[in-house]
C-alpha cells in the first residue's frame, strides 16, 4: 500500500506527482488497467507470446553489450603488442638499413678508390 505524506508548505500538486510516481514505479496502474475488463484466452496468450518475444530480445541486447566489453579491453593489449611489433619491425628495418648502408659503402669505395688512381694517370 502506497502512502505519500505532504510536507510542510507543499503545494498539493506536487504531492500528487509523488504519488502518481509512485504508483507508477510499483505498477499499480499496469494493473488496474489488466483487470479493468475480461481479457480472451487468445488476446491473453498473444500479448504473453510478444512479452516472452521482447524479454527475449532484451536479454539478448544485454548478452550482446556484455560481450562487448571484453573486446575492447583486448584491443588495449593489443595496441601494445602492436608497439612491440612496431619496434620489432623498426629493429628490423634499422638492421636492413645497416646491411644496405654496409653494401654501399662496399660499392662506394672502390669508385673512390678508382677515382685517384684515374686521376694519377691523368696526371702522368
Amino acid at each position: 500500500m502506497i502512502k505519500v505524506q505532504v510536507r510542510p508548505n507543499e503545494p498539493l500538486e506536487a504531492a500528487l506527482r509523488r504519488f502518481k510516481r509512485q504508483c507508477n514505479y510499483a505498477g499499480i496502474f499496469r494493473l488496474a488497467k489488466k483487470h479493468s475488463f475480461h481479457e480472451k484466452r487468445s488476446d491473453k496468450n498473444r500479448r504473453e507470446e510478444r512479452e516472452r518475444i521482447r524479454n527475449i530480445q532484451r536479454a539478448m541486447r544485454k548478452q550482446m553489450r556484455s560481450a562487448r566489453k571484453p573486446k575492447r579491453r583486448k584491443s588495449k593489449v593489443k595496441s601494445q603488442r602492436t608497439e612491440e611489433t612496431t619496434e620489432t619491425q623498426n629493429t628490423e628495418a634499422t638492421t636492413a638499413a645497416k646491411t644496405t648502408e654496409g653494401t654501399t659503402t662496399t660499392t662506394e669505395t672502390p669508385a673512390v678508390a678508382a677515382a685517384p688512381a684515374a686521376s694519377e694517370s691523368a696526371q702522368s
